[in-house]
């Protein structure tokens, strides 16, 4: 048995950037074919996807925007076309829209919630009408693994950012739920809840002297990378990791190990 998955079918959303770059990435070296899924930016995706096939792997860049039912079903129909199935969806997707709680528009509440939420139940209930439909395609110990990202703000909360918290928080028990609910049919569900991850979009508070502040919060006294993520996600998704469904995995540098009280308080 090997971390890899050869042959098989990844659908990575929100895979134009950060995390879903990198994981969308971490698979295709590990064998997948990727559907490397974008909302807005095409260019990058694009991007992403010929270089996976000028490394000889299989992708292709599909717009979607996920909080969206028929964009979800397009997003897998069109994946199936291609390749003949699906093995993997990343429900990577995700969005801040920051605010006091008093001065949150219900707009903005709305719209986290339907990519960070609504689009993760889509992408997975999709995902088991698709495994479910397509029965055990032998390449894999489980016939179909689903996993969430989700955020350290699962579990700790993050005053001035209540819709993305709740979002996150929902998440986690989304996932829980159905695990539980689809283990018997050997479809394995967990989440990744990443920490502080230094991306392209988030510069300004990883690096230079918001960067040093934020090590406060961090054990481990380092910053993630996008790779600390994608490796936990080719694990999670390959056969060394078939015993293990309902688990959420925090890459996160110790921060949800309450780093205010390292001295006593």
């Amino acid at each position: 048995m090997d971390c890899r998955m050869d042959n098989q079918v990844a659908i990575v959303t929100g895979a134009s950037s950060g995390i879903g770059m990198a994981v969308a990435r971490a698979l295709a070296r590990s064998g997948a074919a990727v559907a490397v899924n974008y909302n807005s930016h095409a260019e990058p995706a694009e991007k992403l996807a010929a270089e996976i096939v000028a490394s000889g792997g299989r992708a292709f860049a599909i717009q979607a925007n996920v909080s969206q039912e028929e964009d979800v079903e397009r997003l897998f129909r069109e994946t199936v076309s291609r390749w003949g199935g699906v093995d993997i969806v990343i429900a990577n997707s995700g969005m801040q829209k920051d605010a006091p709680t008093a001065e949150m528009t219900l707009e903005d509440w709305n719209t986290v919630m339907g990519v960070n939420l609504t689009g993760q139940f889509l992408c997975a209930r999709a995902a088991i009408r698709q495994f479910e439909a397509q029965g055990d395609r032998g390449l894999s110990r489980a016939r179909g693994k689903i996993l969430h990202m989700s955020s350290v703000h699962d579990v700790i909360p993050w005053a001035g950012h209540v819709n993305y918290a709740a979002s996150k928080g929902g998440v986690s028990m989304l996932m829980k739920t159905l695990a539980q609910e689809v283990a018997p049919k050997r479809i394995r569900v967990n989440a990744i809840s990443p920490g502080a991850i230094a991306t392209a979009i988030n510069r300004d508070a990883t690096e230079g002297e918001a960067g040093q502040k934020l090590l406060e919060l961090i054990p481990y006294k380092r910053i993630g990378e996008g790779a600390d993520v994608a490796n936990a996600a080719v694990f999670l998704c390959s056969d060394w990791a078939d015993y293990i469904t309902g688990a959420t995995l925090y890459v996160d540098g110790g921060m949800t190990l309450f780093p205010g009280f390292e001295d006593n308080g």
